[in-house]
């Protein structure tokens, strides 16, 4: 595909920014997961007088997350970490693939795929650290942030401009949806009526 296939002028925009390869990569997944701290938030764990856990997320991030659904692409949270905190920002997002307290995403990455029917090429995943690494080498689309552990950042085939929790998985969806030609649609008034649910 080349850029004068794209159909809307917003998708070119972000294309033009991309490697071809990894365009390619991204035109072909059907389902994406993330992880959540680095990634959904900064990486900051804050804790209350109670030991209550707190985490910041993007809403431009959570607007990515639902676009890729309604677009028809799987979304799915690994996290390594366990809290109601993630389950409650799934929720809100319509996210029912939710996996917590997950030491070896790689495998959880493959028995997704295998459970919706996808093949590894078609899968995504978004990581910031070591615990990533091994579903990053195993999926077809493997991403990552800026400032990600450089032999993280060097493993990803595409590493976002923004950092995790300010708009990164964003920027990653975008990519996705601007790839398979899906980004325009929401530029239409139909669909920017759509776009005012929990971000």
């Amino acid at each position: 595909m080349t850029l004068s296939h794209i159909s809307h002028p917003v998708e070119a925009l972000i294309l033009a920014k991309v490697a071809p390869a990894v365009v390619a990569r991204a035109r072909q997944i059907k389902l994406m997961a993330f992880d959540v701290d680095g990634v959904l938030t900064d990486g900051s764990l804050w804790y209350g007088e109670h030991g209550e856990q707190i985490k910041r997320f993007n809403a431009l991030d959570g607007h990515g997350l639902r676009l890729l659904r309604e677009s028809g692409i799987t979304v799915a949270l690994i996290t390594g970490r366990e809290g109601p905190i993630v389950d409650r920002r799934a929720a809100e997002l319509g996210i029912p693939l939710v996996q917590q307290g997950v030491r070896d995403k790689a495998q959880a990455l493959t028995e997704l795929a295998q459970s919706h029917g996808c093949t590894l090429a078609e899968t995504g995943y978004m990581g910031d650290d070591i615990i990533d690494l091994a579903a990053m080498q195993r999926a077809g689309f493997a991403a990552s942030v800026p400032n990600a552990p450089a032999y993280i950042t060097q493993t990803a085939h595409w590493v976002s401009s923004l950092q995790g929790g300010a708009g990164a998985a964003r920027e990653c969806c975008d990519l996705i949806l601007a790839a398979q030609g899906k980004l325009g649609v929401f530029f239409t008034p139909n669909a920017m009526s759509m776009s005012g649910a929990i971000q």
